[in-house]
């Protein structure tokens, strides 16, 4: 697991490399990487260009098929309502995530919908807080203050 979270943290730092904010994700199945994410909002100027949205269209591809069923999604923050409704819709069993995200969070930061009662799928989380990810994220925050 950590060689996947190191990498996870490596799309995290390309992504802060080209100015966007560092979130990095990967979708991973029986220890093999189907697909890997940063963020790309400014670049794509695609509000939907998540880590998180791009690691699974990649992984959709790989697959050929949009069910990653049993497959375990690793981000270095944890997911928005929007990313984790594209986890849950893409079948992923499990989420890894390594900073809490206070403004947008849907694991439990802000709302939980991981496991609603009234969706058909549930995903299991694991939340690992890791000091280099929060690091990387208040760098960044202090870089574009500068600009």
């Amino acid at each position: 697991m950590q060689s996947f979270i190191n990498q996870a943290i490596n799309l995290a730092k390309k992504a802060a490399e080209q100015n966007e904010f560092p979130v990095g994700a990967l979708v991973v199945k029986d220890g093999y990487i189907l697909g890997k994410g940063y963020n790309q909002k400014e670049s794509l100027n695609d509000p939907s260009a998540h880590a998180e949205i791009l690691a699974i269209k990649e992984a959709a591809k790989v697959m050929g098929d949009w069910r990653l069923t049993g497959a375990t999604l690793i981000s270095t923050l944890e997911p928005c309502p929007m990313c984790l409704g594209a986890i849950l819709q893409a079948r992923i069993k499990n989420v890894v995530y390594l900073a809490k995200d206070l403004r947008w969070g849907a694991c439990g930061s802000i709302i939980d919908f991981s496991n609603h009662s009234e969706f058909n799928h549930r995903v299991n989380l694991e939340y690992i807080p890791t000091d280099e990810v929060v690091t990387l994220m208040k760098s960044f925050f202090k870089s574009i203050g500068k600009r």
